[in-house]
């Protein structure tokens, strides 16, 4: 392995400078620069990624906080993660992965050990209790989704009330009177996330609006679930023409057994 000292003689300059041309800290001259850059490229030198990290204070990595519950959608979650990574990659910066449900605890230990630049945190609660940690921390930090109070953190989202309204409008312009939500898992619901409450707000405030009556029933996904929950919906309201599906998981086996 080649290392810093033999890039420093192999192009007649001091260790110092080499780190200083990698680091950018310092101004280097053009022909120094350029005398140093064509040393690393012959000699194929690689810096250590930990000594740089000692060295800048800087890891150029990101930790993308999505904790995998049995509740979630896979492929919209791995659709996001990918997207991360992707777009990490081209301000060349990596992402570390984690899984855990661990909440604050991550949090801490992300802040604490210099692991990442900054974080970027999916399955946000409306009272998520990684928020006190957040807003207490020099660590750059990102939430995909709406907490109930976003005070002095930066979020992004979908407007999923807005989702929630329109989905009611188009199916109260289509003659439909009453209508089922096939929600997300009853757990989805039980940790107060905050996409599946904002959308199931819009979907009550606007059928309340404009007359239509609503019944939302959770659904783990799946076709047998899907049947139990189909039966109860037409047991309760029996008169229902028009459905409302947030778990993607439950689109393909609705459709099958209305089918039937």
């Amino acid at each position: 392995m080649v290392t810093l000292a033999e890039v420093a003689q192999h192009a007649g300059v001091s260790a110092s400078t080499v780190s200083y041309v990698l680091s950018g800290k310092r101004s280097i001259s053009v022909n120094t620069r350029q005398r140093v850059e064509r040393s690393i490229r012959e000699l194929g030198y690689h810096p250590n990624a930990g000594a740089r990290a000692l060295a800048s204070s800087r890891s150029n990595i990101i930790a993308l906080m999505m904790p995998l519950r049995t509740d979630m959608y896979v492929p919209v979650m791995m659709e996001i993660a990918i997207a991360v990574a992707t777009t990490a990659r081209t301000h060349g910066y990596d992402v570390l992965l984690l899984t855990g449900e661990e909440g604050p605890d991550a949090v801490r230990r992300v802040a604490g050990s210099g692991l990442a630049d900054g974080m970027i945190l999916m399955d946000v609660e409306l009272d998520d209790e990684r928020l006190p940690l957040l807003r207490e921390t020099d660590r750059p930090a990102v939430l995909i989704g709406l907490p109930a109070d976003t005070a002095g953190l930066t979020c992004v989202d979908l407007d999923f009330k807005a989702t929630g309204a329109l989905c009611v409008e188009h199916l109260a312009e289509r003659g439909h009177r009453d209508i089922a939500v096939v929600g997300e898992a009853p757990a989805v619901y039980e940790r107060h996330t905050g996409f599946a409450e904002r959308t199931l707000d819009g979907l009550r405030g606007r059928a309340r609006e404009v007359g239509l009556r609503l019944l939302h029933r959770p659904c783990e996904g799946g076709y047998d679930a899907m049947a139990v929950t189909l039966a109860r919906i037409l047991d309760e309201r029996p008169g229902t023409t028009g459905f409302v599906v947030q778990n993607e998981s439950a689109v393909e086996p609705l459709l099958a057994l209305l089918r039937q």
